[in-house]
């Protein structure tokens, strides 16, 4: 089963909306960790790509990224870009939020951003996708920025073995029914001439199983 074309992602997360925050319940401990590591205390321009609604977004306004700190997020749902920019409305002169089609890359210049942040995209894109993206990491980022990821991953043995498991038979099936994300290895394709991983970890809540990274640039 191939990885939803752009034009599926849309509808799928047009279709589901707000109820995307129900996703805390097993996204919050990864999320915390990319916010432990990240170093957002110390970000000043924050790029996210596939910002949803923006729950991440306000944590990060609200209580990590200094006064200065700026933030663009960018997602293909009209809907999510609606709900996204309703929740930032906190902060209109340091939040934007911009819809992009999927195909071209992230409406930045060149090593304008010093964290470039993907929570559960990855998991959704295929190979070539995922190899867009991370050359456009690459290219937003500035000389020492991060990249900081969180995503669905393999769990390695018990109750998180068997859920991971579970989870790759729905999507092979019916992707639609998990965001049309599934357990991948997102560290395999950082290659060490590109990245340089700094920070690599599982983290599993209620069974599911994420893999949190966080990289530079060479």
């Amino acid at each position: 089963m191939p990885a939803l074309s752009s034009a599926q992602a849309r509808r799928v997360y047009d279709r589901i909306g707000r109820a995307q925050d129900w996703q805390r319940f097993y996204e919050d401990a990864a999320t915390s960790e990319l916010v432990a590591r990240g170093g957002f205390d110390t970000a000043h321009a924050v790029v996210e790509l596939g910002c949803g609604t923006a729950r991440f977004a306000t944590a990060l306004l609200a209580q990590h990224l200094p006064q200065d700190a700026t933030y663009l997020g960018i997602d293909l749902s009209p809907r999510m870009v609606a709900l996204a920019s309703d929740r930032l409305a906190p902060w209109p002169e340091r939040a934007t939020v911009s819809l992009v089609d999927g195909e071209a890359g992230t409406p930045v210049v060149d090593g304008a951003a010093d964290r470039f942040v993907a929570n559960y995209v990855f998991d959704l894109l295929g190979p070539d996708a995922t190899r867009a993206a991370l050359a456009d990491a690459r290219r937003v980022l500035a000389p020492g920025g991060l990249l900081c990821a969180a995503g669905i991953t393999h769990g390695d043995a018990g109750l998180a073995r068997s859920v991971s498991r579970a989870w790759m038979g729905v999507w092979s099936r019916w992707p639609a029914l998990v965001g049309g994300c599934r357990p991948i290895r997102l560290a395999d394709a950082l290659g060490p001439e590109q990245w340089d991983v700094r920070h690599h970890t599982t983290v599993v809540a209620w069974g599911v199983t994420s893999e949190v990274l966080i990289a530079t640039r060479r």
